[in-house]
């Protein structure tokens, strides 16, 4: 089934685990950049710290602005602050401070990667963000950037939130439905590319 085909409010709870969480997990692979989405949790900080420390790739980029938070400082440098406290070296880390969605996330860190690397050098991202957003950024990374880049998906690991336990938050299970309806009206609003998708 397309993924524009698909009602999420229909969905069974086994079926809205395999579209959020189904297949997202982290393959291993070394990559050129560590790419984390924006937000003010110690989680996607914590599990970008891991990454670098495991030598999975050289380089962090933090994306993300305030404009969602009732807070002066941009979400990148809120998190940069707190990964040069893991004791990662500021020289690593590269920061895009503007974005206040994930298309804008992705949109924005094209250029602090195309001026860090150039962008035609770039063979694998490895994206962090928390679980149920994972989808999202990978379809929109594969919307809005170049078709040559590979991702390796790396979830935080947060104790809550994951395909394991999602629904028995209250909290986290609206998180998960919101986030199935905003996918299919993304993608059949043309902001995020549509697939096919087993949810069966």
């Amino acid at each position: 089934m397309r993924l524009s085909e698909i009602n999420p409010e229909s969905l069974s709870r086994k079926q809205l685990t395999r579209l959020i969480f189904g297949g997202i997990h982290d393959d291993g692979k070394n990559g050129d950049c560590i790419f984390v989405f924006g937000g003010k949790t110690s989680h996607r900080v914590l599990k970008a710290a891991q990454l670098f420390k495991n030598k999975r790739a050289p380089y962090i980029l933090l994306s993300g602005g305030s404009s969602r938070w009732d807070h002066p400082k941009p979400e990148a440098e809120w998190m940069k602050e707190h990964l040069m406290a893991f004791d990662i070296p500021e020289a690593c880390i590269l920061t895009e401070c503007e974005a206040a969605n994930t298309t804008e996330n992705v949109i924005g860190s094209m250029m602090v990667l195309q001026k860090k690397f150039s962008l035609h050098r770039i063979k694998r991202l490895l994206l962090v963000s928390s679980p149920y957003h994972m989808r999202r950024c990978e379809l929109t990374c594969r919307t809005y950037m170049p078709d040559w880049i590979q991702y390796s998906l790396c979830p935080d690991n947060r104790p809550y939130g994951q395909s394991y336990n999602w629904w028995k938050a209250e909290k986290e299970r609206q998180r998960v439905l919101k986030e199935a309806t905003s996918l299919v009206k993304y993608v059949r609003e043309g902001i995020l590319m549509d697939c096919e998708m087993n949810i069966d």
